[in-house]
């Protein structure tokens, strides 16, 4: 039985839209997602408990540190592009960083 009074428990709407993804996907997706809600909410409890104590400012600067936003497709194609000129990578990772540099090429307005 979950625990209704411990203050991460996900609300049952969510519980039950987990619930009938993993039917198809085995739980990996359903455990992915109950660990990152559980994240979240932690982290929104952080955020506003030094909010409230210290100051906006660091509360968003906690948040952007714990979530920070994925590299744009420019910063991968560059990082790759470093990987195949320096030799850094294997042939499986080079045919990855290709792909990543092709899909950022033409992603470019002609």
């Amino acid at each position: 039985m979950v625990n209704q009074n411990h203050p991460i428990t996900p609300p049952p709407v969510l519980v039950e839209k987990w619930y009938c993804h993993s039917l198809f996907d085995r739980g990996l997706i359903l455990a992915t997602w109950a660990a990152q809600w559980g994240a979240d909410q932690e982290l929104d409890a952080c955020c506003e408990w030094n909010s409230w104590r210290y100051s906006k400012t660091i509360a968003d600067q906690l948040r952007v540190a714990r979530r920070p936003k994925p590299p744009s497709l420019k910063e991968q194609a560059l990082t790759a592009l470093h990987a195949v000129a320096t030799g850094a990578n294997d042939t499986r990772e080079q045919h990855q960083d290709l792909d990543t540099i092709r899909q950022a090429l033409e992603a470019l307005d002609d």
